[in-house]
């Protein structure tokens, strides 16, 4: 078994292209999207289509927020989940293809259990929504809570995304977080007892201050952690089409943050 595993990649067509061509390139045929596909970026519509082939996508908080309303979200946020919302619904568009589009993140689940792996957008314990940042690995109240949710499922590795901020947090007394830099990329699970929580960070807004591409490949024994290069001045041009989206948000990609 080898399955490219990745998140948030926020309309940022040009990551996600990028990315999918070296997953291809690797020969790895199996890819497992944990959300986000839509929100921030200015191409909401081809980065759904071109997940709608994967075997498993879940919900992000920016699906969600499209589909029920943008509750939380900072203003330059709200506007980017408001304008995606009018870019799934184009009266230029075909309908029949708007509703498609609509009845794919309609239908997202909120996790995926498979084996020892569980897959979530934010955490066990909210599988959309919560945030687990790196720092939290000091809470110990909250990362008991974690890593015992759900109670009555019993997992291994989880992977999560959401804080677009890649790392590995490891179960124990205390519990560690482990930058990717600082294992060489590579996490050999297969013969660890305890819990970890795979954050594989964001194909199309990287917020740890690279802004490559991230993703994570997973096999029977290693997680790999890879980092690429893309053409991010395309997808910065891509928001000046867009005059609506802040200019935020295509300014923090050349930063990574």
């Amino acid at each position: 078994m080898k399955r490219a595993v990745i998140s948030d990649i926020h309309g940022n067509l040009a990551a996600f292209e990028q990315v999918l061509e070296d997953i291809q390139r690797r020969g790895i045929e199996e890819i497992y999207c944990l959300g986000d596909i839509i929100g921030y970026g200015p191409d909401p519509r081809a980065c759904i289509e071109l997940a709608k082939r994967f075997p498993v996508n879940l919900l992000g908080n920016h699906e969600e927020a499209v589909l029920f309303g943008a509750i939380g979200f900072n203003p330059k946020a709200k506007i980017a989940i408001d304008w995606t919302r009018e870019q799934l619904s184009l009266k230029s568009e075909p309908q029949e293809r708007n509703r498609e589009l609509w009845t794919f993140i309609g239908g997202l689940a909120k996790q995926h259990k498979e084996g020892s792996f569980l897959y979530v957008h934010g955490s066990p314990r909210d599988p959309t929504r919560e945030y687990i940042f790196k720092q939290d690995y000091q809470d110990r109240k909250k990362m008991d809570e974690i890593f015992s949710s759900p109670a009555d499922m019993h997992w291994q590795v989880c992977f999560a995304g959401h804080t677009h901020y890649p790392g590995i947090f490891s179960q124990g007394h205390p519990y560690a977080f482990l930058e990717p830099q600082d294992m060489g990329y590579e996490f050999p699970y297969a013969a660890k007892k305890m819990r970890i929580l795979v954050n594989v960070g964001s194909v199309g807004q990287p917020r740890d201050g690279d802004w490559r591409a991230s993703y994570v490949i997973v096999d029977e024994e290693c997680i790999r952690f890879v980092r690429l290069d893309y053409d991010v001045q395309r997808t910065v041009l891509r928001f000046k089409g867009y005059p609506e989206l802040p200019d935020y948000l295509a300014k923090r990609l050349e930063e990574g943050k």
